[in-house]
């Protein structure tokens, strides 16, 4: 184990690099430990609402947030990329934090920022068609589908943004959203809607993926008349929203029914003492980058006070 520091942060997204780079600048000793730097957003060709950028890719984001915090953690911060949390439990003096590949770190004080993960479509078909059609990466594999009719599952912004990535190349797009109502942004909606090759599906639910070697279409229950319907695509993008990267906190901290850490929005910390969490797996009522680097500010100043009235 190694010698004891003030704080780990799990996670390497906004809400991880923002109180790291607090951390720095209030010489916390630290130990920031993540798979990758960038979060969620690393596969995102162009992210329009973090403040301060018009327009900034994924990849370019994650690398000015790398770029960050190698030039302020000096002798303050550490960076474990690379590794992954598999345990978090409360020790005799502080806390213990193990990685998979058995390296185990102590601090008096945590911060989980390990945001979500994708949630993956469950229906008959969607796995054994996964990386042949169904994908989970519009930028990954988008172009891969050029001229080609492609569907798109979820209605909020990550749908949608989806949507508006892939219209730019496939012959159409239809997204299917399981709701009535969007959860995306009306101006969102509004730009791919305006599209002529745009259709747009509510109150479905896809049923099965239907392939031979590839895709080769998806059959979808319309929830209004009951009927299943066949709809004839070659790529299924999957939005469907996350799941919470808590798995390692079960039992230390309190979870809501979904698995996201309960925090107090004033302060971040959660149900265990000298514990803390921000970002996309708690359970603020939003999760956006702007706001999950709020929230790693908001803990690391609160951490900050903890830590120097002890």
């Amino acid at each position: 184990m190694c010698a004891m520091v003030d704080l780990v942060i799990v996670g390497g997204g906004p809400a991880g690099v923002a109180a790291g780079v607090y951390a720095a600048r209030k010489r916390l000793k630290t130990v920031l430990i993540a798979e990758e730097i960038g979060g969620q957003s690393i596969v995102s060709s162009g992210i329009e609402n973090w403040i301060g950028m018009r327009e900034i890719s994924g990849v370019e984001l994650a690398k000015s947030f790398q770029t960050h915090l190698d030039a302020i953690k000096g002798d303050a911060v550490t960076l474990a990329v690379g590794e992954t949390v598999v345990m978090l439990e409360k020790g005799a003096e502080g806390f213990s934090v193990k990685t998979k590949t058995a390296k185990e770190f102590s601090a008096k004080a945590v911060l989980v920022a390990t945001g979500a993960s994708r949630r993956k479509l469950n229906v008959p078909g969607a796995e054994k068609f996964e990386n042949k059609g169904v994908t989970y990466c519009a930028s990954c594999d988008g172009p891969l589908f050029a001229d080609q009719d492609v569907a798109v599952i979820g209605g909020g912004n990550a749908g949608f943004e989806t949507a508006l990535q892939l219209l730019a190349y496939a012959k159409s797009v239809t997204l299917i959203h399981r709701h009535k109502e969007f959860k995306a942004d009306p101006i969102t909606v509004e730009k791919a809607s305006a599209h002529l090759n745009m259709r747009i599906i509510t109150h479905a639910e896809p049923t099965e993926v239907m392939g031979e070697q590839f895709v080769t279409g998806l059959k979808y229950e319309n929830k209004d008349s009951g009927t299943v319907e066949d709809l004839a695509v070659a790529g299924i993008f999957v939005e469907a929203g996350v799941i919470p990267n808590t798995e390692f906190a079960k039992g230390l901290v309190e979870f809501d029914p979904i698995r996201r850490i309960k925090t107090d929005p004033r302060s971040q910390r959660t149900s265990h003492e000298g514990v803390w969490a921000a970002g996309d797996c708690t359970d603020e009522l939003y999760h956006q980058n702007n706001i999950a680097a709020g929230d790693g500010v908001k803990a690391l100043e609160d951490i900050y006070l903890w830590i120097k009235k002890r």
